[in-house]
């Protein structure tokens, strides 16, 4: 620990020191041996990193399109109830209009009539009106609500790649630990499959 703070080691930091040591403390390698295992815990440790930083982007992504989504489903949600308030005002409108019909049929004189018959225009005209708004909220929200599906489904895409990269840094520290060299196969074979992953959230696929 330093007198200005610590630095915290992550399991590959831990897992290449103790490679490297214990490389040197069990015997002396031949020249070859050496110039191989270090060859290889510099591929895996700059393997790790490279990984580590695509995925914390593919993490930052993912929460990105997470937070997207709720934003969109929640302009949707306003988009609805404000269609939902201007079917109910076409309703009123549609109960004025009936009311003013009953009482044209009623109404025995024709100046009369003509009164209630332009009001009846009057909300014939209003009530288009009302439910051409209406009907544009409902399309509205519909796009909001197809936009935030697609939103998640992107999310999902980056976390699931971010899952596969996390494991490849899990086997990529057991591969320093035991140099097992199936193992960093495993770890090149995971990475590869979460930057598939990762494309496909790019091409919204």
């Amino acid at each position: 620990m330093s007198s200005g703070g610590f630095h915290v080691h992550g399991p590959h930091d831990h897992a290449i020191e103790h490679a490297t040591h214990g490389h040197g403390d069990n015997h002396a390698p031949s020249g070859d041996e050496s110039h191989g295992g270090g060859s290889s815990t510099n591929k895996i440790a700059m393997f790790t990193a490279i990984v580590a930083t695509v995925g914390a982007i593919f993490a930052y992504m993912g929460g990105a399109t997470q937070a997207n989504a709720g934003l969109m489903k929640n302009d949707a949600a306003i988009r609805k109830t404000e269609a939902s308030n201007q079917w109910n005002y076409f309703q009123s409108k549609s109960t004025k209009q009936s009311l003013a019909e009953l009482a044209r049929d009623l109404t025995p004189g024709e100046q009369e009539k003509a009164k209630y018959q332009t009001k009846i225009d009057r909300y014939e005209t209003e009530k288009n009106e009302i439910k051409k708004t209406a009907e544009g909220l409902e399309a509205e929200a519909r796009a909001f609500d197809e936009k935030s599906e697609a939103q998640m489904h992107q999310h999902h895409r980056w976390a699931q790649a971010t899952t596969a990269l996390q494991v490849a840094i899990a086997l990529a520290a057991i591969a320093l630990l035991t140099r097992k060299k199936w193992l960093e196969w495993g770890m090149y074979g995971v990475a590869a499959i979460g930057l598939g992953v990762g494309t496909m959230a790019v091409l919204h696929i």
